[in-house]
C-alpha cells in the first residue's frame, strides 16, 4: 500500500481553514503582518465564535467579557491567539471519526502541544509557536488513517494489542509505512513548510532524518513526557529515562531531565475547544 491511496480520498480529509494554514506558513516569518489574518478569522464566523467562547472561558480568568477578536489580541497578545486559531482550525477540522474518539484525541494532542512549546522556550533552536503546531498534529496521520482506512486502523490496534509490536512496527506491517509518514504526506498536500512535515514524519527517532532537527527531537521530548503522564511512571525513572541525546540536539539545558516534575505538572488551557 501507498501513502498517497490515503489522500486520494479527497472528500475524506481534514477541512482545515485556509486562514489557519496561510497562519502556519507565517509562524517563522518576522514581517509577518498578523493584523491582515486576523481580519480574516473575523470573518470566519465558526472559528472567532470558537475562540472568542474560549478567552471568555474561566480557564483564562479574564476581568471583563471580549466581544472582537481585536479585542483578544490586546488582552492576550497575538502570540496566544495565534496558538488558539491553529487548534480550533485542527479541532474542528473532522467531526466524527469511526474507531476513534475524537475528544481524547485532540486532548492529548493539545497536552503534547503545550509540552513542546514549554521546552522549546528553554531552547534556543525552536520557535515556540512552531512547537507547538508540530505538537498539536504531531499525530495527523493517526487521524487520516482512521478517516479513510477505518478497518487498517482497527487492525493495527489490535496486533499492536496481540503481539506487543510497538505503533510504529504494527502500522509497517499492516501498511507498508507509519502514520508519522502518512502525515508528512499530508502537509505537504497541504503546502505547510518542510520543517514542519519533517518534523511530523521524525518525530519518533529524529536521529533517522538526513539532517536531525532541533523541531523533532523536542516533540519527541514532550510525547516522552506525554507517555510518563499517562501511564503514571514515577519522577524518579522519568527522569532517569530521560531522552538525553534528543535534549542535546534540541539546544536544551544540560540538567533540562531535573524539571521533568515541573514538565508533568503542565495543562493545557484549550480544552474549552472540545
Amino acid at each position: 500500500m501507498e501513502v498517497s491511496e490515503l489522500l486520494q480520498q479527497t472528500h475524506k480529509l481534514p477541512n482545515v481553514p485556509d486562514v489557519v494554514r496561510e497562519l502556519i506558513q507565517q509562524l517563522n516569518n518576522p514581517k509577518a503582518d498578523y493584523s491582515i489574518i486576523a481580519a480574516k478569522v473575523i470573518h470566519d464566523q465558526t472559528l472567532s465564535l470558537k475562540i472568542l467562547r474560549l478567552v471568555n472561558s474561566a480557564h483564562f480568568g479574564l476581568s471583563r467579557k471580549i466581544s472582537s477578536i481585536n479585542e483578544a489580541i490586546i488582552m492576550l497578545g497575538m502570540a496566544q491567539l495565534k496558538t488558539m486559531v491553529i487548534a480550533s482550525g485542527f479541532t474542528g477540522s473532522v467531526k466524527e471519526v469511526e474507531g476513534l474518539d475524537l475528544k481524547q484525541f485532540w486532548a492529548e494532542s493539545f497536552q503534547v502541544a503545550e509540552l513542546a512549546k514549554w521546552y522549546a522556550e528553554k531552547s534556543n533552536n525552536v520557535d515556540p509557536d512552531t512547537a507547538f503546531t508540530v505538537g498539536l498534529i504531531h499525530n495527523i496521520g493517526q487521524l487520516l488513517l482512521h478517516l479513510t482506512k477505518p478497518k487498517l486502523a482497527e487492525a493495527i490496534k489490535n496486533l499492536v494489542d496481540e503481539t506487543g509490536y510497538d505503533r510504529s512496527e504494527a502500522e509497517r506491517v499492516r501498511l507498508g509505512f507509519t502514520t508519522a509518514e502518512a502525515g508528512q504526506a499530508l502537509l505537504r498536500y497541504w503546502q505547510l513548510p518542510a520543517s514542519i512535515g519533517e518534523a511530523v514524519r521524525y518525530q519518533i527517532q529524529p536521529f533517522d532524518a538526513e539532517r536531525p532537527a532541533s523541531l523533532s527531537a523536542i516533540v519527541n521530548i514532550a510525547c516522552y513526557i506525554n507517555t510518563c503522564i499517562k501511564t503514571n511512571r514515577p519522577i524518579k525513572d522519568t527522569i532517569a529515562m530521560f531522552p538525553v541525546a534528543e535534549a542535546e540536539l534540541a539546544g536544551l539545558p544540560v540538567n533540562i531531565a531535573s524539571t521533568s516534575e515541573e514538565a508533568m505538572q503542565l495543562q493545557s488551557r484549550l480544552d474549552g475547544l472540545l
